[in-house]
């Protein structure tokens, strides 16, 4: 597999995955609920909450991938 093959090809989940999944988007909601309620409103939460919402696709991407 290339490295071209790996990034953009798919890669269907099997069981222990699909946890790791769940586990991971888990974290960084309640992450991101408890930046909700303490971070005031304005571009700064925003820009935090996109944050952790990158973090969790690239930490799928990770699983997926690997």
């Amino acid at each position: 597999m290339t490295d071209l093959d790996n990034r953009f090809g798919y890669h269907a989940p099997n069981e222990n995955k699909r946890k790791s999944h769940e586990q991971m988007r888990r974290a960084l909601r309640d992450a991101a609920e408890h930046a909700d309620t303490l971070l005031p409103e304005g571009r700064e939460k925003s820009l935090s909450l996109t944050k952790l919402e990158e973090a969790m696709f690239w930490a799928n991407a990770s699983i997926a991938r690997n």
